[in-house]
């Protein structure tokens, strides 16, 4: 893709009327791909593992190098310790010199490492780190005290970070930062079959259960596969599934040109390949999870830090993007999924990226990021400005984040400070005692029983999600530019 890169580095330069952000010392530490994990990581990638915190990481690197940033890359612990100036093996001890570099773009695992590297100067540092957390971190759980005293402790979360600092794969939840990916655009090819679907499952396990589902969509469709098989063995797959074996990207990309539809199985949850299959010009057909997934009925969600509850398996698709490009069916009633391939197959669709996943669209987001998000002074103005605010009160038992979105906005974290006091609450026309601030990542919200208005005690548990059948939050809510929800318009 670095032709495309290019040209959007490009096209963005002669924008910015040559207008160029400090030039920065950058570090990336993919700390997945560091010591043990890192080999395991890489044996699960060569059967059909994950692959989206690479994509990530590959597209943060270009992105960093395009807009003209110092870079360092290391995938060694060892390298990180020099790199930074740590004692090897001596825990406690501070650096032994000031920080080299002015961003330091790690994930979970990296953070543990630079925790134990830097010893007694990391929380001195911390305001520089930007974690590469694909399904997010809630405030609820960032908190050590309050995730231990509240019930949301988890063996990720509570390092007391400022919660935007954590990057997401898509805009899972607005506490945390879209840091996203880029996708190859695709061109509409002749040689595309309208009857022809790729299932998304690159291993056995994410087909059990789905026969019935895979049997009326063979029905109707020549369906193609690219589950992983082992040297010398094969899939267990239906009989009338052509299995490719796992592709490379460009083989892969060459076979989505083919097809009319990818299919979703109901996992893996969220992955990039959804939004690659719509830049090529397919509909993307997914299953609706009724009830919806959680950390309370999903083995995947469970202990990771967030309350979402995933009504699809790519609620992004569902949400931002929808028909004629995204079908969410109901996989166990078969005559709706059925009717859903009857009726893909008479739709004609374009490729189609969502700007925010175009690399022209992260570019733009990630010089945003790096010239306005400071965390490490108080003082710094805030971004998005007060300008951008339009305050809402939710309904009884709503969070700031289906409610700024009922009225096409996005829920603003930053911008929580400007309600946190007795006048936003007078401007909504709400009469009501103010206790002293506390810790509630509820706050600030209106109680009815009472009229009592609570404030925040702690600006790290400002939160979107969240909510309580006996509150009504006050939401700082926001436009944003059309198809890239992390920024707000220019000239707001």
């Amino acid at each position: 893709m670095s032709r495309e890169w290019i040209q959007a580095g490009l096209r963005m330069k002669q924008s910015s009327n040559n207008t160029s952000s400090p030039q920065m010392k950058v570090l990336l530490y993919p700390g997945v791909l560091a010591g043990s994990a890192g080999q395991r990581f890489g044996s699960m990638v060569e059967r059909g593992g994950p692959l989206g915190e690479l994509v990530q990481w590959a597209d943060l690197s270009a992105c960093l190098t395009i807009l003209g940033h110092n870079l360092t890359l290391s995938t060694s612990q060892d390298h990180l310790h020099s790199l930074i100036g740590a004692a090897p093996g001596r825990g406690s001890c501070p650096i032994q010199r000031p920080l080299p570099f002015d961003l330091i773009y790690t994930d979970y695992h990296g953070l543990a490492h630079l925790q134990g590297a830097m010893g007694l100067t990391f929380q001195h540092y911390q305001c520089r780190f930007r974690i590469l957390d694909s399904f997010g971190t809630e405030p609820v759980f960032n908190v050590g005290s309050y995730a231990r005293s509240h019930g949301y402790r988890t063996l990720w979360g509570s390092w007391g970070l400022q919660p935007l600092q954590y990057m997401t794969m898509f805009p899972h939840t607005p506490d945390n930062s879209l840091m996203g990916f880029a996708v190859r655009q695709g061109v509409r090819t002749e040689n595309r079959k309208e009857n022809m679907a790729v299932i998304y499952g690159k291993q056995e396990y994410m087909w059990q259960g789905k026969a019935d589902y895979i049997q009326v969509l063979s029905s109707e469709m020549e369906v193609h596969a690219t589950v992983y098989q082992p040297p010398g063995g094969s899939a267990a797959l239906p009989p009338a599934v052509t299995n490719h074996g796992l592709l490379a990207q460009d083989h892969f990309h060459l076979l989505l040109h083919r097809a009319k539809v990818f299919v979703g199985l109901g996992f893996p949850y969220e992955g990039p390949a959804p939004v690659e299959a719509l830049a090529l010009g397919c509909v993307f057909l997914q299953p609706r999870l009724s009830p919806p997934h959680s950390a309370h009925s999903s083995p995947f969600y469970r202990g990771k830090p967030t309350t979402r509850e995933v009504s699809s398996q790519h609620p992004y698709a569902e949400h931002f993007v929808g028909k004629p490009h995204v079908w969410t069916v109901d996989a166990n009633n078969l005559t709706a999924v059925r009717q859903a391939i009857r009726d893909i197959k008479l739709t004609q669709v374009k490729p189609f990226t969502p700007r925010e996943f175009t690399c022209a669209g992260m570019l733009e987001r990630l010089q945003a990021y790096i010239t306005h998000q400071n965390f490490c002074t108080l003082s710094s103005p805030t971004w998005p400005p007060e300008g951008t605010l339009q305050t809402h009160l939710s309904p009884l038992g709503q969070s700031c984040v289906s409610v700024c979105r009922w009225s096409g906005l996005v829920c603003e974290p930053a911008l929580f400070h400007y309600l946190n006091n007795p006048k936003a609450f007078t401007r909504l026309g709400l009469s009501c005692s103010v206790s002293k601030q506390e810790v509630n990542h509820l706050f600030p919200a209106y109680s009815p029983w009472g009229r009592r208005c609570g404030l925040q005690g702690e600006r790290l548990l400002f939160s979107c999600a969240g909510s309580d059948p006996q509150l009504r939050r006050l939401c700082p809510c926001r436009t944003h530019l059309p198809g890239q929800v992390a920024l707000p318009p220019h000239g707001l």
